[in-house]
């Protein structure tokens, strides 16, 4: 009994971690090098992060700075981020690329706090999935007395709860953070 809530209780949290990552690629107005961290650049013949093969820097708070290590990745950078739908228009230059954030509309504010209700949402679903499956492997377990198998199903639903306000808790931050202007 113990090791499925433990085994239900480490696959929730990566989907926990899987939330966090999706919540950190939408964008608050504000320039943040994790903006581009989805991004996928061509380096001999292999997609590799935008990251690896570049240093990322904000400056003024509006504006992103990638300097590649190979001047030669300048122009497959500059494609890759304006391929990867940011809503952002990378200038190539000489040996980097500048990116200019644009402030957020109020519509496209609007719209991104959808996403990131969307992805708790998602991640929700996902908790839950998690608990069910839980919840079978108990009631299967006939080397539990009923009163185990009741204790069992209890705390399968203390941890869902918690995670499932984990998750709202960190949805409501990042739609906060995205409506601040």
């Amino acid at each position: 009994m113990i090791e499925i809530l433990e085994l239900t209780e480490a696959e929730m949290m990566e989907t926990i971690e899987n939330l966090e990552n999706n919540l950190r690629a939408i964008r608050t107005g504000r320039a943040s090098a994790t903006m581009l961290e989805r991004v996928q650049v061509e380096y001999y013949g292999e997609m590799t992060p935008i990251n690896q093969v570049s240093r990322i820097q904000v400056l003024e708070g509006t504006q992103l700075v990638v300097k590649p290590y190979d001047r030669q990745l300048v122009k497959p950078i500059t494609h890759a981020i304006a391929a990867a739908n940011l809503g952002l228009t990378p200038q190539g230059e000489a040996d980097l690329v500048r990116i200019n954030v644009p402030q957020l509309t109020g519509e496209r504010r609007t719209q991104l706090a959808k996403e990131a209700q969307k992805y708790g949402e998602q991640a929700k679903v996902a908790i839950r999935n998690l608990r069910r499956d839980a919840n079978n492997a108990i009631k299967k377990n006939k080397d539990l007395t009923e009163d185990d198998r009741d204790e069992a199903l209890e705390d399968s639903q203390k941890l869902t709860d918690s995670y499932v306000e984990q998750i709202e808790k960190m949805v409501e931050t990042k739609k906060k953070d995205i409506m601040a202007v």
